[in-house]
């Protein structure tokens, strides 16, 4: 099913915290579109069943880059989204923040909610962003 307009696409990697409220405040949606489906991804406090108290990571930026244009190719040729905007942290990020941000916006919330799913399961396949995890600091 492909899209008659081109699909709006952003992706972002920042060292700085993920500032949720102004990402939703920048939103730009057609009329006719009536579902915006947000995620966040938080680190936990745990790694398996070791402790931590955050994660590092890394990325190799012009593959992430490239593997996303992949990812977005296959979803707008899925579902008729009209955009996505990514932003993932890299660097340290302390449990309780978020180091993913996702919205995907569609005309529909079906769309919206596989899209965003289709994205997260193939970015965590295919996109170089390797995370390691930073141990509890024993008191």
């Amino acid at each position: 099913m492909a899209n008659a307009m081109s699909m709006r696409r952003s992706v972002f990697l920042t060292s700085e915290p993920i500032d949720e409220p102004a990402l939703l405040k920048e939103r730009n949606m057609s009329a006719g579109m009536g579902a915006a489906v947000y995620f966040s991804g938080v680190v936990r406090g745990s790694e398996g069943e070791a402790p931590i108290r955050a994660i590092e990571y890394e990325a190799f930026e012009k593959m992430v880059m490239h593997q996303f244009d992949l990812i977005f190719a296959e979803i707008e040729r899925r579902w008729p989204i009209e955009s996505i905007r990514l932003v993932h942290r890299i660097g340290v990020v302390e449990v309780n923040e978020s180091s993913l941000w996702v919205e995907v916006i569609a005309p529909h919330r079906g769309e919206a909610f596989s899209a965003c799913q289709y994205l997260i399961d193939e970015m965590k396949r295919v996109v170089p962003i390797w995370k390691k995890p930073i141990a509890e600091m024993v008191k």
